[in-house]
């Protein structure tokens, strides 16, 4: 056993912190965050949803991906590191969550880009992505390519 502690991993560390801002800015915005790192497979760990929140105004469960960029590049491609295997892994754990809860009324998935570093002490900057396309509703969701 190495002597090294969960909390010393640097991308763990700004991962939940990139989570806990997205989760602010989402009750910011009216939503109600109800679970985090969600892992609704027993039998597959990949399967991972960042954020489970409701947004009692349109009666929908909003699943959120998380992704923290320590800043923003005019290089970066955004949503690059969603590859269609990652998509298909939040489309099963999303559709198991849906399932084992019974959730029978409206579903979409949205991706908050969080830009900033918590040892900077600069102000963050958030891009929240709505209704990306992941569920089979295609003209209500944005094209996951773009």
């Amino acid at each position: 056993m190495s002597g090294r502690r969960e909390s010393d991993n640097v991308g763990l560390v700004h991962g939940n912190w990139g989570e806990d801002v997205a989760c602010e800015y989402l009750r910011t915005r009216g939503l109600i965050v109800m679970d985090r790192n969600v892992r609704p497979c027993e039998w597959d760990r990949r399967y991972e949803i960042d954020i489970i929140a409701y947004d009692q105004t349109n009666d929908t469960v909003v699943f959120v991906e998380v992704k923290q960029h320590k800043s923003r590049s005019e290089r970066q491609h955004r949503l690059r590191s969603i590859c269609p295997h990652k998509h298909e892994l939040r489309l099963k754990a999303s559709r198991t969550w849906l399932r084992k809860n019974n959730w029978r009324t409206g579903r979409r998935f949205d991706v908050v880009e969080v830009y900033g570093d918590p040892e900077s002490g600069k102000k963050v900057e958030i891009d929240h992505l709505e209704r990306v396309q992941l569920f089979e509703q295609n003209s209500r969701f944005v094209n996951w390519a773009d």
